[in-house]
């Protein structure tokens, strides 16, 4: 298994789950000053194939514009941090921008509320679907449902998780809460939400997720929240989104 090409090229490589873990004495990310990805959104190209363009058609036409943004915006924070400070992930790009496009896929009006699934495993099964019903490899497709189902395993500590699903991880929660935005420049930011705007992400991305908990207070969301989190308390999650300082001064 460690010898199959297709662990590196869909970003199968395992690494810390632990973001502490990850940036501990790294040399370009860790101190109070670390290097800050700093690049022209000209350097940072989507990729391009005809299931990327089929994919893309279908989560655009499913998600609304603020959460299709929200897409965009990690799969470019993301790269920009991969290059700077660990150029030795080398999956394919495309494994990636599927895994961005797909992530939130489980929020959409279609899913949310038909399913008795969290958000993150629905989405993952319906992108694990969709990439196999449009010829992709089933690598891929796994890959990309692992990493959509575990992309708010935020605070798992021990153990690994794959590149792919770590980048996801580190751009969503940069857009989201602003955690470890130092690591990028306040210009590739700023490049950023001016081709994908905001539109108040913080409000609706909040939003959705006091839907999902109210809808289903057992969701894996609610590892956000208090033990024995029960409809009525306000949410620790929801809170802290709208309180996205740094990304709140775009909406």
């Amino acid at each position: 298994m460690s010898s199959d090409k297709n662990i590196v090229k869909y970003g199968y490589t395992p690494v810390p789950r632990d973001p502490d873990v990850l940036f501990k004495d790294h040399p370009t990310a860790s101190g109070l000053n670390p290097k800050q990805a700093d690049f022209d959104l000209s350097e940072l190209p989507f990729p391009e194939s005809d299931l990327v363009s089929r994919s893309k058609a279908f989560v655009q036409k499913e998600l609304n514009t603020p959460t299709f943004n929200h897409s965009h915006r990690v799969y470019i924070y993301g790269t920009a941090l991969v290059r700077t400070h660990f150029p030795e992930w080398k999956y394919d790009p495309e494994a990636y921008y599927l895994s961005c496009l797909f992530h939130d896929i489980g929020t959409a009006d279609r899913y949310l509320s038909t399913t008795k699934m969290s958000f993150e495993f629905k989405g993952g099964i319906v992108a694990r679907e969709f990439i196999l019903e449009h010829g992709g490899e089933e690598d891929l497709a796994d890959a990309i449902c692992e990493a959509v189902i575990r992309h708010q395993d935020i605070f798992v500590k021990g153990g690994n998780i794959t590149a792919i699903g770590q980048v996801l991880q580190l751009a969503t929660i940069v857009d989201n809460v602003g955690l470890r935005a130092n690591l990028l420049s306040q210009r590739l930011i700023e490049q950023t939400v001016v081709a994908f705007p905001r539109l108040q992400w913080s409000s609706c991305f909040a939003d959705v997720i006091n839907k999902e908990l109210a809808l289903k207070p057992w969701c894996h969301t609610s590892t956000f929240e208090v033990p024995d989190w029960k409809a009525g308390i306000p949410s620790n999650f929801a809170t802290d989104v709208k309180a996205n300082e740094l990304m709140n001064r775009y909406d």
